[in-house]
């Protein structure tokens, strides 16, 4: 897994023979948020009208999918929106009621029409209408990405950012629920994890009994351990079940026989 993140963490690094950060600073780059991680709703951003938004604003009392990114980025942040919408798409929760995306992003010197530019990216009429992306200055930007344990570092030389390639599933109140690798996101897990982020509130009896009975955890794309027990279990109740089932087949044949037998 440390392997993934540290190939998929320089997503808007340019080539080695440019960039101009050392072993060291790369080594700087991770996603991992503290335990209890909760993004700070009261943090001021600008949306591309203008209007200073809060990420209380953003996120409407729904659960959020957040993608910190570099709107001039001339990598893979925008195919990684792009997958995140595709993903998002196919989930088949409803953008502005279900669920909310909002895109942040980490350059304070990114402008209006860059955040457009990046929004513009979202096919989806509707999700793109329900899709908050804003810019902030570098004080907001470091206060959300340290409370979320996304870590970056700007690489002067080529005016671009290594940083995750991450995404995290935060509930209405801001606490992040899971991390995910934003350029795997598949609407199964997606769904799961928003699901999951809603308390519940949203998705079917289906999604609900899903989570309760397999552990999910989106962070791996897998399920936990506690699946792995409940087979177990359930693997030991059936040959329970076969054991007793067969020693009553016996003991019926035993009596059958002792009637024959007896004049």
């Amino acid at each position: 897994m440390k392997a993934l993140w540290l190939g998929l963490m320089l997503c808007c690094a340019a080539d080695a023979a440019e960039a101009g950060l050392s072993e060291r600073d790369l080594a700087q780059v991770a996603l991992s948020p503290p335990p209890n991680a909760s993004a700070p709703l009261d943090l001021a951003f600008r949306a591309p009208d203008g209007r200073t938004v809060t990420l209380r604003d953003a996120f409407d009392r729904r659960p959020a999918l957040l993608l910190l990114s570099d709107f001039t980025c001339r990598t893979i942040c925008g195919p990684a929106l792009v997958i995140a919408a595709g993903a998002l798409e196919e989930t088949g929760l409803r953008a502005g009621v279900d669920f909310n995306l909002v895109v942040v992003g980490l350059d304070p010197k990114d402008t209006a029409d860059d955040a457009r530019t990046m929004l513009r990216q979202i096919g989806n009429p509707d999700l793109a209408a329900a899709t908050r992306v804003l810019a902030g200055d570098a004080g907001s930007v470091r206060a959300l990405t340290a409370a979320v344990g996304y870590n970056f570092v700007y690489d002067a030389a080529v005016e671009q950012f290594a940083h995750p390639a991450g995404a995290l599933v935060l509930t209405a109140a801001g606490r992040v629920s899971r991390t995910l690798s934003s350029l795997a996101l598949n609407a199964r897990d997606l769904r799961l994890a928003l699901v999951e982020a809603g308390n519940g509130r949203t998705g079917t009896l289906v999604d609900r009994l899903t989570l309760l009975c397999y552990g999910f955890n989106a962070t791996h794309g897998i399920y936990t351990l506690l699946i792995w027990r409940l087979l177990e279990i359930a693997s030991i109740s059936t040959m329970l079940g076969l054991a007793t089932f067969l020693a009553i087949l016996q003991r019926r044949r035993r009596r059958g026989r002792s009637r024959e037998a007896t004049p």
